[in-house]
């Protein structure tokens, strides 16, 4: 069996980033019988200004990219069949509103110690592309940290602290530096980039032509 790490940045804001993890999670499940798979989850931000909290996703989006509201529409609705398909649960996709994911990056990197840290990031993308949560608030984070079974006085505790700012600050900065400018991106083994949510089959390829090199 060959040992694979795999650090993936992204963002709990950024709809292809779920997508992406669903798809290396197949991917993942096509490859136990030949490999050992490590994950690490690393963070970045969409929307890092806290004061550009709470604006209409389409509203945001047509301003962002210079399209019709319509055509923002369009390309979520194709977006959320290809979520719906792998069994994610976009339902509020289209109805969410910005948000700043700084903190809920701090409870990630806290799960981490306790052993959740992929359960986490999971449960936060249900969060707000399922039910439009309000990430950005401490109580809302509270919840979902219980959800998954998860001690939520410890993680207010962290919230209302100042710990692991330094280490979000520091991770963002790690991977800028390194050039990531868009997410997800997925590192292999400290050497091999893999960017964007690519198809499970082109995962599988990708992982067995490292593994093999």
């Amino acid at each position: 069996m060959q040992p694979v790490r795999i650090d993936i940045i992204s963002d709990i804001a950024c709809p292809w980033c779920a997508i992406g993890y669903a798809r290396l999670e197949l991917a993942m499940q096509q490859l136990k019988a030949e490999m050992t798979f490590t994950v690490e989850w690393h963070a970045f931000e969409l929307n890092p200004d806290p004061d550009g909290d709470g604006e209409p996703i389409l509203q945001a989006l047509s301003r962002k990219y210079g399209r019709s509201v319509e055509e923002m529409q369009q390309a979520q609705a194709q977006m959320q069949e290809i979520a719906e398909g792998l069994g994610l649960n976009f339902s509020s996709l289209q109805q969410r509103h910005t948000r700043n994911t700084f903190n809920a990056h701090r409870l990630v990197k806290w799960a981490a110690e306790q052993g959740k840290q992929t359960e986490m990031k999971k449960a936060l993308f249900e969060a707000y592309f399922g039910y439009d949560a309000e990430i950005s608030d401490p109580a809302v984070l509270v919840h979902w940290v219980k959800s998954i079974g998860l001690d939520g006085q410890a993680a207010q505790q962290v919230l209302a602290s100042d710990q692991y700012v330094q280490a979000v600050r520091e991770d963002e900065a790690r991977w800028q530096q390194m050039g990531i400018s868009s997410v997800p991106a997925f590192i292999i083994n400290d050497q091999y980039l893999i960017s964007g949510a690519q198809e499970p089959e082109t995962l599988v390829k990708s992982l067995r032509n490292i593994v093999a090199s």
